[in-house]
């Protein structure tokens, strides 16, 4: 009977010590993520906006040999949105341009925090890894890098103001 009680009282006492520790653990609220989500998204668009020679195309506008670059799209799901920014961001990285390499930084985080927003709906996003290269990218950047940037740069600032919309009707996964 002695023995009982020491054992209940060990686990009694193991019990409290795990309470306490999770008493410190809190999880952050997926409020906070979706506000630093839609806050990234702000500062990317003012990055964007602040590159001064992408105001002159239109995010609607086809450019030959541009078609690979993603445009507008009305409903998005997470999973869109994260495959479309990955999109984004492998152009980014592949444009030697010094004024897209913070904004391909920005890309990735707002990925990031949009596989939070995924999780928090117990869902996962499909890997974007293996995403493959547009075969005629290489081609459209040695002939016209500056146009593939602009156009880029413009359809991006686009998917990220639906993108801004889409989050504020709490999209699926």
């Amino acid at each position: 009977m002695i023995l009982g009680r020491k054992m209940w009282l060990k686990l009694l006492c193991y019990f409290l010590w795990i309470w306490s520790c999770l008493a410190y653990v809190q999880s952050v609220p997926i409020q906070k993520v979706q506000d630093d989500t839609k806050t990234l998204i702000k500062t990317i668009v003012t990055r964007i906006n602040d590159i001064s020679h992408t105001h002159s195309v239109s995010a609607k506008q086809r450019v030959t040999g541009l078609d690979f670059i993603p445009g507008l799209h009305p409903i998005l799901t997470l999973s869109k949105m994260d495959h479309t920014l990955a999109v984004y961001q492998h152009i980014l990285s592949s444009l030697p341009s010094p004024n897209v390499l913070q904004i391909s930084n920005d890309l990735e985080n707002l990925r990031d925090l949009l596989h939070l927003l995924a999780s928090s709906k117990s869902c996962s996003l499909p890997p974007t890894s293996g995403l493959q290269k547009p075969e005629s990218l290489d081609g459209v950047l040695e002939a016209s890098l500056y146009s593939a940037e602009v156009v880029a740069l413009s359809r991006l600032q686009g998917a990220l103001q639906d993108i801004l919309r889409q989050l504020d009707l709490n999209p699926e996964c």
